[in-house]
């Protein structure tokens, strides 16, 4: 049975929902333009639900995410965006943005985001707990 591409990326899309929202994830890699960062989210569990939550046990930080489809007429993975909003605090602020999705397995999520202001790439990846 052929399917649509339209029904191709709605499924790469769902796929990435599915994935992100079963369970907690953790940061293991975190680069900033010009440096890695990981370490300042050691400790914190994320969670993509109705909205997305960081916490470490002491210290809770809501945002919002979302996977969206930037070119309805392409199947590719590589046409989704991984939308991630933390107003604050500012090492969170630093994980908003429309990331995008270079791997996405069961257990890992792989983000990428090239600047169009001063070049630099950042790199995020999340792996499950």
């Amino acid at each position: 049975m052929a399917c649509n591409n339209e029904d191709s990326t709605n499924s790469n899309q769902n796929k990435v929902v599915s994935t992100a929202s079963a369970g907690t994830w953790r940061i293991t890699y975190f680069y900033d333009t010009d440096k890695e960062e990981t370490a300042g989210f050691t400790g914190y569990n994320f969670t993509f639900g109705s909205s997305l939550t960081a916490t470490n046990g002491t210290n809770t930080y809501t945002g919002t995410w979302s996977v969206s489809d930037t070119n309805s007429s392409d199947d590719s993975l590589e046409d989704l965006h991984f939308n991630i909003l933390f107003s604050s605090p500012a090492a969170f602020a630093n994980l908003s943005d429309e990331w995008n999705i270079q791997e996405r397995t069961d257990t890992k999520i792989k983000l990428i985001d090239v600047s169009g202001g001063n070049g630099g790439t950042d790199y995020l990846t999340f792996e499950k707990n």
